[in-house]
């Protein structure tokens, strides 16, 4: 699966024009005369071809949530300019918490947009091309399962885009001719058809699959639980509250089917690839290389993308997890006089694109969480060992009030987490840098579900069963400190924070914040920002992103109404 996911993808649209032969120079010379048109009815002639359409999508997913092209739109989709993460002093330039130049014209907001319409145009290509009378496939169950992976890409861009923009237009055929007078569906419109869709091929996806990336059925399961539990928020945010129940009912009925369903489960057990080594833990082994895929043994693996050292070497430079370079901190800068280099000692080559706020580095773990595998130094590394020689730390740890010297340097030094570093980088001799990790990540991992349960439980009011999923979490990470119904909080603040410290460098939090509505984005936001700007700026209410202004001028003949706040 992964040389079929990382190769070199064969261009789908070819024009193949002949000038035609002149016998003199007259004006015949300039008119074409081409040996055949190529078109969406006759470019595939293969199953395999049609196959290849939806791969190109599990590629551009992969891209989009790994950046190996390092763009900022993708780090604000990541959680730049949420509670979780901030830009450090060497990037305010791509500062996402400034509201003062954060507006509907922003790049991001386009590039967020249309990339999602990007990924439903190749759907709805694959769902066209798979019916084509000329394409002959070896079984139905070949053809239900290629549609049915690209129905659910549809359903899933779908999806993101009502969680972060609320109600867009929803395309279902290939275009073929300019349009001008595409309408807003509602929010709760966007998210039924996404439901619709999931519903529609949710026993085409198999329960399991013999090669890592490839969607299963818990991947639909899970986004439904998702969908429903957004569904019953905007409802109860429109006072429909006998709706919104039932759509709670159902986010945690699929919840269960993952959960409860004997497919998945927590690892609570060493396992994988370097299970003996005694410095680790469960934890930790869930982001080691070659652990990371269900069929890897890891039974919390509900959907990875797919990472290949070897088709990065030979034809896939964007095959890489460039993690310890974007995320990693600059200590070099931060703290020059007692920590230097880019090696594993430093948590690599580390030039920090975003960096976590101090809520998510510290704060969270503030307190009762000593005994959390989630905080141990192994998993979220606190221990640097002075490497200059004419530091006074020099082969000691370097105290942190040290290194959170001033407000700059502490935004280049952090912990750094096994999630986005290693003391094991593939490819050195090779010549790598310790730039990239080349382990596969998750897209989906079972924890995420059982927050989003819980979530629904809570806001069905079952507020012991929301705090026994909380605690499904905390037990596994052998954490002593333990909730109870008092504990959850009706801005969910415990339950975002419990994202935060299973979901770090997982999560969209974006989406998270968005779905949730109300003032709870804009709340926490003003409250963890690294940087004074969001506290100063953000001056008025909003739980969805703009749609971009680009989108609503191109759309002359329908008006694309902009949304509260912008």
């Amino acid at each position: 699966m992964k040389k079929s996911i990382n190769k070199s993808y064969a261009f789908l649209f070819i024009v193949l024009a002949g000038l035609a032969g002149c016998k003199k120079m007259d004006d015949k010379f300039l008119v074409t005369n081409p040996e055949t048109f190529y078109t969406i009815d006759n470019i595939f002639s293969t199953s395999a071809q049609v196959d290849q359409a939806v791969i190109a999508i599990y590629s551009q997913l992969r891209d989009i949530w790994a950046n190996p092209n390092e763009e900022n739109w993708i780090f604000m989709f990541r959680g730049n300019g949420t509670d979780m993460f901030d830009v450090p002093s060497i990037r305010r330039a791509n500062s996402f918490n400034n509201y003062g130049t954060i507006n509907a014209n922003h790049a991001n907001f386009y590039n967020a947009f249309s990339t999602w319409y990007q990924i439903i145009a190749k759907a709805n290509l694959a769902i066209y091309s798979a019916e084509l009378p000329g394409i002959t496939w070896a079984a139905a169950a070949d053809k239900a399962y290629t549609l049915a992976q690209a129905r659910f890409f549809r359903a899933f861009a779908y999806r993101n885009l009502a969680e972060l923009f609320g109600g867009v237009p929803i395309v279902t055929d290939i275009t073929k001719t300019a349009r001008y007078d595409y309408k807003r569906a509602t929010r709760i419109e966007t998210y039924q058809y996404a439901i619709d869709e999931l519903l529609a091929i949710e026993n085409d996806l198999p329960e399991v699959s013999a090669v890592g990336g490839r969607l299963v059925r818990g991947a639909a399961q899970h986004n439904l639980c998702e969908l429903y539990l957004a569904v019953g928020t905007q409802l109860a945010a429109e006072g429909n509250s006998g709706a919104a129940q039932a759509a709670f009912t159902q986010s945690i009925a699929y919840g269960n089917k993952v959960i409860d369903g004997g497919t998945y489960a927590l690892m609570n057990a060493r396992y994988g690839a370097r299970k003996t080594e005694v410095q680790g833990n469960v934890y930790w082994d869930l982001f080691q290389e070659n652990n990371v895929n269900y069929q890897d043994g890891n039974k919390e693996c509900i959907w990875a993308l797919q990472i290949d050292y070897a088709a990065y070497k030979a034809e896939d430079p964007r095959s890489k997890l460039p993690y310890s370079r974007t995320y990693g901190p600059v200590f070099r800068n931060g703290a020059p006089a007692h920590l230097q280099g880019t090696g594993v000692d430093v948590g690599g080559r580390g030039i920090s694109q975003i960096m976590p706020t101090m809520y998510t580095r510290d704060s969270i773990y503030a307190g009762q969480w000593g005994d959390d595998l989630r905080n141990t130094d192994i998993v979220l590394r606190r221990i640097f060992i002075g490497n200059v020689p004419t530091s006074p730390y020099y082969g000691i740890p370097v105290p942190w009030s040290v290194l959170y010297d001033n407000m700059d340097d502490q935004s280049l030094d952090y912990p750094v987490s096994c999630k986005i570093a290693t003391d094991k980088y593939t490819g050195l001799a090779d010549g790598e840098n310790m730039s990239n990790l080349f382990r596969d990540d998750y897209f989906i991992r079972l924890p995420e579900t059982i927050l989003l349960r819980a979530e629904a439980k809570q806001r069905n009011g079952d507020k012991t069963g929301a705090a026994a999923d909380i605690n499904l979490l905390r037990d596994r990470a052998n954490c002593a400190f333990k909730v109870t119904a008092a504990d959850m909080d009706d801005n969910f603040n415990l339950i975002l924070d419990e994202r935060t410290r299973e979901l770090v460098y997982e999560e969209c939090r974006w989406n998270t914040l968005l779905r949730m509505g109300g003032s709870i984005a804009v709340d926490r936001i003003k409250k963890y920002a690294y940087w004074p700007e969001a506290k100063s700026t953000l001056n008025f209410q909003y739980n969805l992103w703009p749609i971009p202004q680009l989108v609503i001028d191109a759309n002359k003949d329908v008006k694309l109404e902009q949304n509260p706040g912008w």
